[in-house]
């Protein structure tokens, strides 16, 4: 068996169990990847159907042999996850039995260092997920204004030292554009104090995080694919989320809990007036979290968090 078809996907027992499928459903796989959700699902569905989702042309190339053993009951789609609602009307259907968004950056990307990604390996300032898009992180390294700049990577990047980066690299490319990921480390590195240098972590992660977000507008995407993909579940399907940062968590957690909200009339009314009842029920409280083994295993699942709920209403 080769190596991409042992790669274990996240939390991929938790999920599976969360999602409670059957085998006569239709799912969606929203973020493809490497498709190890995906086979997981396949294979245990006999009359059900599953769509999966991708940004990435590659992502989706790859699929149809990972697949291969369960094609005809999959739906492969080139579309960003957060067009759902659309995605799923214009397939024809009414609603769906469960969705499962991944919303790491699938480890193919990361470890193509031409793409961009990566701080460890020079390559052309890229980071989109899909390369039909505009808006590159060269195009955000170059033009974007410094208090902008400032900005994303300390809202995005949670980085301390956000306005010191941000000024470096206005100062840098009024000599030449930045062009490559490792000039831009270097830039990162020199703008940094020391002590942040010897911190455990590599001192570019966080910007290259704040930006590869601001390139494919994540946090915007993770909020619209909320809201598209509830409206969405038939009663009783399941919607899936993992989450691999805090500002993403944030989100999926807020946008949940509105959607669990009853009745939204001030309290000292007598009677209800809104007539607001929850649209979904959450599974669990509490994000489901990796085990210490899995971690061991895949030091990528350490921040993962896994949000679960049910739809309690049918699609509009």
């Amino acid at each position: 068996m080769s190596q991409e078809f042992t790669h274990r996907p996240v939390l991929l027992d938790e999920c599976i169990q969360a999602l409670n499928i059957r085998p006569d459903g239709i799912y969606v796989d929203g973020t493809l990847g490497r498709a190890g959700h995906s086979r997981e699902i396949a294979r245990r569905l006999t009359t059900g159907r599953l769509i999966c989702v991708d940004r990435d042309d590659a992502a989706l190339e790859a699929a149809k042999d990972r697949l291969a053993d369960w094609m005809d009951k999959v739906t492969l789609v080139h579309s960003n996850f957060d067009r759902i609602g659309a995605i799923v009307r214009d397939l024809g259907l009414t609603g769906v039995d469960g969705m499962l968004f991944d919303l790491g950056v699938s480890s193919p990307q990361l470890d193509d260092g031409s793409r961009g990604f990566s701080y460890m390996a020079d390559a052309p300032l890229d980071m989109r997920m899909d390369r039909s898009e505009g808006l590159t992180a060269a195009d955000v390294v170059n033009g974007w204004s410094q208090e902008e700049l400032r900005r994303i990577l300390f809202q995005y990047g949670e980085e301390r030292c956000a306005g010191q980066i941000a000024a470096a690299i206005v100062r840098r490319r009024e000599d030449k554009p930045i062009e490559t990921t490792l000039e831009l480390v270097e830039i990162i590195k020199s703008a940094m104090p020391a002590k942040a240098l010897r911190e455990k972590q590599h001192p570019a992660k966080r910007s290259f995080q704040a930006i590869r977000i601001a390139v494919n507008d994540e946090l915007a995407s993770v909020d619209r694919m909320l809201r598209g993909a509830v409206p969405c579940l038939n009663q009783g399907g399941r919607l899936a989320v993992i989450t691999f940062h805090s500002l993403e968590d944030r989100i999926v957690k807020t946008g949940l809990a509105e959607f669990a909200k009853g009745c939204t009339c001030p309290p000292d009314f007598p009677v209800c007036v809104c007539g607001k009842t929850p649209d979904v029920k959450l599974v669990n409280k509490k994000p489901i979290l990796p085990t210490q083994e899995e971690i061991e295993e895949n030091p990528r699942a350490r921040s993962a968090k896994l949000r679960v709920a049910e739809k309690l209403k049918a699609p509009l």
